[in-house]
């Protein structure tokens, strides 16, 4: 009996190393059911991608808020209301990352900013024109080195405008204008760089201080040295609804660099001013043509956006971005309106400026 139990001892014992090299044999299982390396592979959709979801929620509200971000330095409020829309690309961008993390929770956040998109610019994602309209206007920067004033004149001429606007007209090149447009257009008005030419009659036209000589040397200057730069002017057109109030003006321009951000003193000045223009203007049809070196989304624009709206927003198709011409990133060439109804508007092909020409067709 000993001898056998001896033996089944020394079987069991053979039995337990046998489990015990099989043990050996197996890798580390390591904390958890699958090691270390899988823990990753076992987050749930709702904890995958929580840096994508933090994005998508500051864009949100960097886009939401963007009224409050302060212009104290380098204008920096300016500079993200010009290029807002474009913020909206960074939301594909985002989806693809959270599909690629196949994250529900970043997913979910991206919903924050694909509203407040939509609702800041998705109206422009829709066409809102109208057919007919009484006046058709059309607003162009022809351009001071425009190599090509005769086509220019030519292709505005033949766009169908009623009241034709334009805007940095080079003292060499003014002559062309006026001999090309002659046929379509009897009646004209140049003041300094702007003019407008009409098939209706003017009348009662003055310049507007865009306040592009501010300050005691602009003060110093005489009148007849500020006409021949003069950027801004008022005028009435004779139409079969009566007088219409047509201002036209070209903006001071604007630069943009790392270290000072968006240098834009003039044009704040000038859009201020033109704003106190319109607020006294006695006529309540009111058409502004120009180059406004901004967009409506600009803050330094409030004092004219409140009393008139841009036609392009009321019933254009698009963003209608115009400048540069080869590839337009920003409307900054505007119509907006008062009193009367903007039924379309578009942007016309390019021509030798760096300007594209925009289009409305307004009624009563």
């Amino acid at each position: 009996m000993t001898q056998v139990d001896t033996a089944g001892t020394a079987q069991g014992d053979v039995d337990t190393a046998g489990t015990a090299q099989g043990d050996a044999g197996r890798p580390d299982a390591g904390p958890g059911e699958n090691g270390p390396g899988r823990t990753g592979a076992r987050t749930g959709p709702w904890k995958r991608g929580r840096v994508l979801a933090a994005v998508a929620l500051l864009l949100g509200l960097f886009m939401l808020l963007h009224a409050s971000i302060p212009n104290r330095v380098g204008n920096l409020g300016s500079l993200v209301e010009t290029f807002l829309p474009w913020f909206g690309l960074v939301i594909p961008v985002l989806l693809a990352g959270a599909l690629l993390r196949r994250s529900v929770l970043a997913v979910v956040a991206l919903l924050l900013p694909a509203v407040v998109w939509l609702n800041l610019f998705g109206g422009l994602l829709t066409d809102k024109s109208h057919p007919g309209g009484a006046l058709t206007v059309v607003s162009h920067n022809v351009g001071a080195d425009n190599p090509d004033a005769v086509g220019t004149a030519r292709a505005l001429a033949a766009s169908g405008a009623d009241v034709l606007a334009l805007e940095e007209l080079d003292p060499g090149a003014l002559g062309t204008y006026e001999k090309e447009l002659a046929a379509a257009y009897p009646h004209h008005t140049v003041l300094g760089t702007v003019g407008v030419w009409s098939r209706l009659p003017l009348s009662d036209t003055r310049t507007v201080d865009v306040k592009m000589d501010a300050g005691p040397l602009g003060d110093a200057k005489p009148a007849d040295v500020k006409l021949a730069y003069n950027r801004g002017l008022r005028t009435t057109v004779a139409t079969d609804h009566g007088p219409l109030a047509v201002y036209v003006a070209h903006l001071g321009s604007v630069r943009v660099n790392p270290r000072a951000g968006l240098s834009s003193g003039r044009r704040d000045a000038g859009a201020q001013a033109l704003g106190r223009a319109v607020a006294a203007e006695r006529n309540e049809r009111v058409v502004l043509l120009g180059d406004l070196n901004g967009t409506v989304d600009d803050r330094a624009y409030k004092d004219v956006t409140s009393r008139m709206r841009s036609a392009q927003e009321a019933a254009g198709d698009g963003f209608g971005f115009s400048w540069p011409a080869t590839f337009p990133v920003v409307r900054i060439d505007q119509i907006l309106v008062r009193g009367v109804q903007p039924e379309s508007s578009w942007v016309l092909p390019a021509t030798g400026s760096d300007h594209l020409p925009v289009a409305a067709r307004i009624s009563w």
